[in-house]
């Protein structure tokens, strides 16, 4: 049974910088792709970023060039490096894996068939 776990969510400043890890457990090969969503309250869900079998990167819109997915096979775990953080960018941060892609973009959720419990990031002003 594969398990994502997250880690590394804190409350912050404005301009500051936090590292999320995804500890991923229960695969047995390193073909899986993994990306992150986040949700505010009262807001829906919103693709973060996102690294294929391939190591290309997607990134949300609003996160481009401020983020940095990476993914470390070794020791079975995915990274999101999030810099110049702002207010904006405080939510619940949810990793997910998925190795059989349905259709779509990378932001469909569909795609994903394990989800971690989420790790709290706030951004204060």
């Amino acid at each position: 049974q594969v398990r994502l776990v997250e880690s590394g969510g804190d409350s912050v400043q404005a301009g500051g910088s936090l590292r999320l890890t995804c500890a991923v457990s229960g695969y047995t090969s390193n073909h899986y792709y993994m990306a992150w969503f986040r949700q505010a309250p009262g807001k829906e869900r919103e693709g973060v970023a996102m690294i294929s079998t391939d190591g290309n990167t997607y990134y949300g819109d609003s996160v481009k060039g401020r983020f940095t997915i990476s993914k470390d096979s070794a020791k079975s775990s995915s990274y999101l490096q999030m810099d110049r953080l702002e207010p904006e960018d405080s939510a619940m941060y949810y990793c997910a894996s998925g190795m059989l892609w349905r259709g779509g973009t990378w932001l469909n959720a569909i795609n994903y068939n394990t989800w971690g419990q989420g790790t709290q990031v706030t951004v204060s002003s």
